[in-house]
């Protein structure tokens, strides 16, 4: 303690408060150097409460000022090319589609095309629930783009969803002449729009300008790779930018997090989504869960099973993970009564490109009838006769991913279910999983997970180029207010903070921490 308190005497010394008088004055906050004193040796709880407060509001207000300079620097150093919209040729793709647009898809698709009539870089994310059809609202964007002349990349995380999005832009715009590229590791076809992975980033040049850049789940692309997007294509204006996600943010997390940019919200289902039974299963009861599906699948039906998460990445602990458990369920399948035939299929990140879409295809017609899979199938892979997720060691999923791998049954018009096993004995963590038993909506799930575990543990922030918070709670929404209150105010008034040396000072410090493409 006393070594705490020489060497906090000595950091002190070395600190000045940034924050401006105005601001604490207005905002009731202490100065910088009390706050660092009573956090490390309060005499009372007031005093805690006092530090709290200031050192909280000190990390939303620079995030807030950041993302504000981001969106300002944005929107006025960069020129979009301005695109002229076909109401006539735009509503001749949705009437042939085999089903009505929602109102949020509409809504969403009508903020998109304004963004892209500016000459100004739109900078939006488009954030919706598994199966909310954002790709569908993707693809009349990027119809537009190809109406005037213009290339557009879309950027996904894996190649199954990739080659997902290949398929779903041919069935829309390929009548309409559109060519749909794919640009993967395995496989190179330019198209007017080109999906890709990663080798979209450091292989591929447009054969006209790029229009318009849609980047899927861009939280798992690092900022670097975001930025290379707009960096290494030499062209005369930069690429409107639509970020998609299906991780459901909780809209305080999204104003912090993506304070830069623009949001659109599809919080609307399509007509004849079914809820998907859910439960959590305890282990007593395994024998009972392979007697169930033996019986789907006796009844036509298919299944996933996820194996145990591991690793974030698809390291070789996971590949190992994932095929010990498939051996397991070979015999396990293989000695049932009703099915002796039942073909398993193992999928994770590790395969090689062919190897993985030989794999998914079979499942996709049948061959295939229990797909034994690590995580990687969170994303990309529509199967509407699959009526079974089974998920393993659920505990070691966020609720949004669990959300997600869940999305993947239901598609059709079988009953669906999925099941929670879990090897934790924390109550904590079976109140978390019984939550979605009984909510079916990504957003809410997302909040719950917020206030149980943390936006960290949610969203893998720090590789996706988000400040560590210390003290700030993200889901403080009256603190987030302020600050981005407090932020845009100051701005308006000195807009290169040219009175705040300090603090522009400490943005500096801060912004290498935090940082997307400018």
């Amino acid at each position: 303690r006393a070594k705490i308190a020489r060497l906090l005497c000595n950091y002190l010394k070395s600190q000045n408060d940034f924050l401006p008088e105005k601001i604490k004055g207005d905002q009731d906050l202490i100065n910088l150097s009390q706050a660092l004193q009573k956090i490390h040796f309060p005499e009372n709880y007031d005093d805690v409460k006092q530090a709290r407060k200031r050192l909280a509001f000190d990390e939303l207000f620079l995030i807030q000022l950041l993302t504000t300079i981001k969106k300002r620097d944005w929107q006025t150093k960069r020129k979009a090319p301005a695109m002229t919209i076909n109401k006539d040729l735009i509503l001749k793709v949705v009437d042939s589609l085999p089903f009505k647009l929602t109102e949020a898809q509409k809504r969403a698709a009508r903020e998109i095309l304004i963004d892209l009539k500016r000459d100004i870089p739109a900078n939006r994310l488009l954030e919706g629930d598994v199966g909310s059809g954002k790709t569908v609202v993707a693809a009349i964007a990027a119809y537009v783009s190809y109406l005037n002349g213009f290339d557009v990349l879309v950027a996904a995380p894996t190649e199954i969803l990739a080659f997902q999005h290949q398929k779903t832009l041919e069935d829309t715009l390929k009548p309409y002449g559109v060519q749909i590229g794919i640009w993967t590791g395995s496989k190179k076809i330019k198209g007017h729009i080109t999906c890709g992975t990663h080798a979209l980033l450091t292989t591929f040049n447009p054969d006209r300008q790029a229009g318009l850049v849609i980047v899927d789940e861009q939280h798992r692309f690092g900022v670097a790779q975001r930025a290379k997007l707009f960096l290494d294509h030499a062209q005369k204006t930069t690429p409107h930018l639509l970020t998609m996600t299906a991780t459901p943010i909780p809209r305080t997390l999204a104003l912090t997090l993506y304070g830069d940019l623009d949001l659109s919200v599809l919080d609307e289902m399509p007509k004849g989504r079914q809820k998907i039974a859910t439960y959590v299963v305890p282990n007593k009861k395994r024998k009972d869960a392979y007697r169930f599906i033996e019986k789907q699948i006796g009844e036509g039906r298919q299944a996933f099973i996820i194996t145990p998460f591991v690793e974030p990445s698809e390291t070789m602990i996971s590949v190992k993970a994932a095929t010990a458990e498939f051996e397991k369920l070979k015999k396990i399948f293989s000695s049932m009564a009703d099915t002796p035939g039942v073909k398993l299929g193992l999928l994770h990140g590790r395969l090689k490109s062919k190897e993985k879409e030989r794999i998914i295809n079979d499942f996709k017609a049948n061959k295939i009838q229990v797909l034994v899979t690590t995580p990687v199938v969170e994303v990309g892979i529509d199967v509407p006769n699959a009526t079974v997720m089974m998920i393993e060691s659920a505990e070691r999923f966020g609720l949004a991913q669990l959300h997600q791998l869940r999305g993947r049954v239901g598609r059709g018009v079988h009953k669906s279910y999925c099941l929670l096993f879990t090897e934790s004995g924390s109550p904590n963590s079976f109140r978390r999983l019984k939550s979605m038993e009984k909510v079916h909506v990504g957003f809410e799930l997302a909040e719950i997970d917020l206030k149980m575990r943390g936006p960290g543990e949610i969203f893998g922030l720090k590789q996706s180029g988000f400040v560590n918070l210390k003290i700030a709670d993200l889901s403080d929404q009256i603190t987030i207010s302020k600050a981005q209150v407090e932020a845009k105010k100051l701005l308006h008034e000195d807009p290169d903070l040219k009175s705040y040396p300090l603090l522009s000072q400490k943005l500096e410090e801060i912004s290498s921490a935090y940082s997307q493409p400018n």
